[in-house]
């Protein structure tokens, strides 16, 4: 088994209303095979994602689609 890398992405999400809203999809995206969270004290609202399966782009692009700004950090 690979072992998990962690993403980290700048967001908008920035109230736990909006946390509950993306929680089914992320949970759908990530599975049994990772885990996420938001820290919405940080100003950027960050977005860590562990996972050894998913790209960054599916993760950013499933934020955009629900209108939300989701960049991954370096």
């Amino acid at each position: 088994m690979k072992d998990n890398m962690v993403l980290v992405f700048k967001t908008s999400v920035s109230a736990n209303e909006e946390v509950k809203q993306l929680r089914p999809l992320l949970n759908k995206l990530i599975r049994q095979n990772g885990d996420w969270n938001f820290d919405l004290e940080d100003c950027d609202n960050i977005l860590r994602v562990e996972t050894h399966l998913l790209k960054a782009e599916t993760i950013s692009t499933t934020l955009h689609n629900q209108g939300f700004y989701c960049e991954e950090l370096q």
